[in-house]
């Protein structure tokens, strides 16, 4: 009996052979959203990249061979910034590409000021970038906070209605 798969095994390796016979070799990288800073660092395998202040992708100047492992790591964050990675991590070669998703938002704070000394009455207080006004009584006890302020962003609080005094009458004495 002939073996007939003899020519059919003949050129499958020819034809590996021409491509190399290597494994194939893929680019770590993906997209940036939302990166207003420098001083974003990345790190995978030891090899770090820097992407500039408004970077839509990156990538690793290294590939890495079918069956690696990778694993993205945010390294760095940038300046006003917090950044998350996602679908970071994973084996090379089951998906077709290696996309790695970065996300950044910018840092904000809550503003929680407090009022010392107001013994009648009330006052009432505004923030002039983010609006909204907080009243606090001579009763208060309880904290209150104006709506989130974003890192670099100019705020100012203003009294805008000062505590209503009663009117004293002044007797005078012989």
């Amino acid at each position: 009996m002939k073996h007939t798969f003899a020519p059919l095994a003949l050129a499958l390796a020819l034809v590996l052979s021409a491509c190399g016979g290597g494994k194939a070799q893929f680019t770590v990288g993906g997209n940036i959203t939302g990166l207003n800073y420098d001083g974003l660092v990345l790190t995978n395998a030891g090899a770090n990249v820097s992407p500039k202040a408004n970077a839509t992708t990156f990538a690793f100047p290294n590939t890495i061979s079918y069956g690696e492992q990778y694993n993205v790591t945010i390294t760095g964050q940038p300046r006003h910034q917090t950044c998350q990675a996602f679908n970071y991590s994973d084996t090379a070669g089951r998906m077709a590409s290696i996309s790695v998703s970065i996300g950044c938002s910018q840092n904000s704070y809550v503003i929680t000021p407090k009022v010392i000394g107001l013994t009648s009455g009330s006052v009432v207080l505004t923030n002039g970038s983010t609006g909204g006004t907080l009243t606090f009584t001579s009763t208060d006890t309880t904290e209150q906070s104006f709506l989130a302020v974003n890192d670099g962003t100019t705020y100012g609080i203003t009294v805008l209605t000062q505590p209503a005094f009663r009117k004293i009458d002044w007797l005078e004495r012989d």
